[in-house]
């Protein structure tokens, strides 16, 4: 169970403590794309992303992680002008394994941010990395995210029970 419990909890990439994140030693972040950085059905990023990837990306290696496919993430990798890992499979590690070896980090240097426990927590867990857990921005998701969803349900009323991730009380 604890592999699915998050390092730090925000409510959004907006709200989290970069400057506290680079003084532990991070270098790199891993951002989920769907309802992390934009709503599924939204197909490019917004003003508001493409300025906090500015502001980052002279402290943090940047890479958008993202289960969906390449063509998903041509945009975003065009007009943020960061790296992308397509198709990654999470939370299986072979990716992860991946981006590590290429960009030569190691565990405890990297974050990844994302608004699934299933996926994008417990993956980044596995792994070792610091795991931040975001909420959700956008109501529609793929078949599959949804029965995630469901698991999550049951693991964040477990959590809850127990004071240890209480929706809507964030923590860094």
């Amino acid at each position: 169970m604890d592999k699915f419990i998050p390092d730090i909890y925000q409510k959004s990439i907006y709200d989290i403590n970069y400057k506290k994140l680079k003084k532990s030693g991070i270098k790199c972040i891993l951002f989920d794309l769907d309802n992390t950085l934009v709503p599924y059905t939204t197909k490019e990023p917004t003003k508001k992303i493409k300025d906090l990837f500015q502001e980052l990306a002279s402290d943090f290696k940047i890479i958008i992680m993202s289960n969906s496919g390449k063509n998903r993430l041509r945009p975003f990798k065009e007009k943020l002008n960061v790296d992308v890992a397509f198709s990654s499979h999470k939370p299986f590690k072979k990716k992860y394994k991946k981006i590590l070896e290429i960009y030569n980090f190691k565990p405890e240097q990297v974050a990844t941010i994302g608004d699934q426990l299933m996926t994008d927590v417990f993956g980044g867990n596995r792994m070792g990395l610091t795991t931040i857990f975001v909420n959700r921005i956008g109501p529609v998701e793929p078949i599959t995210t949804r029965f995630n969803r469901i698991w999550e349900r049951k693991l964040l009323k477990k959590f809850n029970k127990k004071g240890v991730l209480i929706k809507g009380e964030y923590y860094d």
